[in-house]
């Protein structure tokens, strides 16, 4: 099998893909992500997945090491997620707001980009999918 080649969209020093996830009781929210070697997971706004379903009030919450310190975020699992040409179903996510003016809708987290074997090359901003 060929490996598959995606270009990220470059933000100054920022890398960024699209992605999409969904539920039956709504339709698919497309996101911009900003992809963060740095996060454990995947991060998603609280909004859209509450809209999707998803009871992120009543979720369980795990800690969340950032800049401020350690804060408590709900953890969902949302029906599907598809990102790189990958769909993941039952795909757990954190429920977490970015800045109001931050120039992404979330994070694309290890959690992601391990399972795939994601192979980043930082000097032609390509992801291969081995």
């Amino acid at each position: 099998m060929t490996a598959r080649i995606y270009r990220a969209q470059s933000y100054r020093n920022l890398w960024l893909v699209k992605a999409a996830a969904g539920s039956p009781i709504a339709e698919p929210s497309l996101f911009r992500l900003l992809i963060d070697t740095g996060s454990s997971y995947t991060v998603l706004p609280v909004q859209v997945l509450e809209t999707m379903g998803c009871a992120v009030s009543r979720s369980k919450t795990i800690p969340i090491v950032a800049a401020g310190g350690v804060l408590q975020a709900p953890i969902v699992t949302i029906p599907w997620f598809n990102c790189l040409g990958q769909r993941v179903e039952n795909f757990q996510v954190v429920a977490l707001d970015l800045p109001t003016n931050a120039f992404t809708s979330g994070l694309l987290g290890m959690d992601f980009l391990q399972r795939f074997g994601i192979i980043i090359d930082t000097r032609k901003g390509e992801l291969i999918i081995p």
